[in-house]
């Protein structure tokens, strides 16, 4: 299978740390979970590995707001110009609609400190000096590997670091500041008029890619995920936000129990193929995370390697050409294993 993937550019977004369970403690997400699957593809001879082309901010501007962009690609020199001296950037404070309330609306162009709490949601995903080049690889690498399934490919992983489904249309946070899965998926039906299926198999659910396209009859979103009533993040992912206006009925989410195991998950995977194959897209994206392992430090699923490999293969019988991009995953000694497990039950037919 082809590989794309980024190493140098996506090493650039490294934070020393996070605030997550009112904490400050080691990032979970950080540039050796990217090294680790890249290591174990690249030893393995059923893979050829390439680097992305670079596709510049017009395709993301497709998605997001370029108000976010224009924020990313300037807010390391903006805050260093106040605050001189700093590695991990965070707001201090959020810009919450209770805040003006019976006072008006927010003023523009307040700086640098008030814009961070504008376009970040929450606290776990510090900007580096190297965050807005290791963002944009990641949508770089996704496109690419989209380019290559539109190109006559069957299948194509692409090695996305930072991942991106956590990103909705004006906001970063989750880890995540571009959504590429959703970059990925717009270019496609934008330039060959297709649809496509998001299918979102991370332990969390994917709430910026649901609500890019919460609206849309054209990409379907599928997503299996820990009960929002338990896990991250929280406010989406039930089972009944089942997509809006030309939307509605394009959007499934799949909450899935404590301790779901191989033999569960498959369950709940073979339903969710059975309702993209009445949708019938022509492209498959898949947001792979495998964080559902039984030994990741942030989910409380129960699937093995062997039944990371079953996936894939239950996605393969769809027969539909299918881009991978890398989500979440957070037990790094056996990151590279899972996902390649994964990728070698989708090129089983």
């Amino acid at each position: 299978m082809l590989v794309v993937s980024s190493p140098s550019r996506q090493r650039q977004h490294a934070p020393l740390a996070e605030i997550e369970s009112s904490g400050l403690q080691d990032p979970f997400e950080h540039p050796g979970r990217a090294e680790a699957i890249h290591q174990v593809l690249a030893a393995d001879a059923a893979h050829q590995i390439r680097e992305p082309d670079r596709w510049g901010a017009t395709p993301i501007e497709a998605v997001h707001d370029p108000g976010l962009v224009r924020f990313l690609s300037n807010a390391w020199a903006d805050y260093q110009a106040a605050h001189p001296g700093t590695h991990d950037v965070v707001p201090d404070l959020f810009r919450m609609p209770g805040l003006m309330e019976g006072i008006g609306e927010f003023r523009a162009h307040h700086g640098i400190d008030a814009e961070l709490g504008r376009w970040c949601f929450e606290t776990t995903t510090p900007l580096t000096q190297g965050t807005f080049e290791a963002a944009t690889s990641a949508v770089d690498v996704a496109l690419s590997a989209t380019s290559l399934v539109l190109g006559g490919e069957r299948a194509v992983y692409g090695l996305c670091r930072p991942p991106g489904h956590h990103a909705p249309m004006s906001l970063y946070g989750g880890y995540c500041f571009f959504n590429n899965a959703a970059v990925a998926a717009h270019h496609a039906v934008s330039t060959t008029g297709s649809k496509v299926t998001v299918l979102d198999v991370d332990y969390h659910h994917g709430n910026g890619t649901q609500q890019i396209f919460y609206q849309r009859d054209d990409v379907q979103y599928v997503s299996l995920h820990g009960d929002p009533a338990r896990a991250y993040p929280y406010i989406t992912g039930h089972a009944d936000e089942a997509g809006s206006g030309r939307g509605r009925g394009a959007n499934l989410n799949v909450p899935l129990p404590l301790g779901a195991d191989d033999d569960h998950y498959a369950m709940a995977l073979t339903g969710a193929l059975q309702a993209i194959d009445a949708f019938g897209p022509d492209l498959v994206v898949v947001s792979l995370g495998v964080d559902a392992f039984h030994n990741d430090p942030i989910s409380d699923l129960a699937v093995t390697a062997d039944g990371f490999e079953a996936q894939g293969a239950l996605v393969a019988q769809l027969s539909v050409p299918t881009v991978v991009v890398q989500e979440g995953g957070y037990d790094v000694a056996s990151l590279g294993n899972n996902v390649n497990r994964w990728l070698a039950g989708l090129a089983t037919l």
